[in-house]
């Protein structure tokens, strides 16, 4: 889920990679995940994982 204005897309591994995709579109760089029992974030610009906010 893009933590700039809440899309959801599908990450890296997925063949589409619609997160990514969107971050580069839009200049969106941080996901979180939407994965229930998930709490990371990644920043496209940075290229690293950190974790989710409230964590």
């Amino acid at each position: 889920m893009c933590m700039t204005c809440g899309e959801i897309g599908c990450c890296d591994s997925s063949p589409n990679q619609h997160a990514s995709r969107h971050a580069g579109r839009e200049g969106h760089p941080i996901i979180r995940s939407a994965e229930r029992g998930e709490e990371w974030c990644w920043c496209n610009i940075d290229e690293v994982a950190f974790g989710a906010p409230g964590d």
